[in-house]
């Protein structure tokens, strides 16, 4: 249970800034002359973020009381090595959480360029010009 609340949260927190990003990356290419409502849009979703990225937090707090309490119960059922491979396997399990949502946003970064390159190509080079014809 506990390390499926890990799981949960670390994936929550990873959401969220991601979002946040997104938000902050928004605001950057707002207009600052034509785009006042959509530019109060982004600041309130902002703050949306902020907030829930603050209980986000909270809550990873109480998941990481919740690890130190496990611990010191398996302390006493764990021999020192089975206890280490514990505490490897909680850090590494995080770990990987983030590194296979980084990978999973470089993966839709590179299919989103890859339709927008055949996108441009099907548009410019492929009327006209003999291609996809049989």
């Amino acid at each position: 249970m506990f390390i499926g609340d890990l799981d949960k949260v670390t994936s929550l927190l990873l959401s969220l800034s991601g979002r946040l990003i997104r938000v902050e990356s928004a605001l950057d290419c707002v207009d600052p002359e034509t785009g006042h409502h959509e530019r109060l849009q982004l600041l309130e979703k902002k703050k949306q973020l902020l907030v829930q990225m603050g209980e986000a937090q909270e809550l990873k707090e109480h998941v990481d009381r919740r690890e130190q309490a496990v611990g010191k119960v398996l302390e006493c059922c764990l021999t020192p090595e089975q206890m280490r491979d514990y505490s490897h396997f909680v850090k590494m399990k995080a770990a990987l959480l983030v590194e296979q949502r980084q990978l999973d946003d470089k993966i839709r970064l590179g299919e989103e360029q890859l339709r927008g390159l055949r996108e441009s190509l099907g548009l410019g080079l492929g009327v006209g010009m003999g291609y996809g014809q049989y």
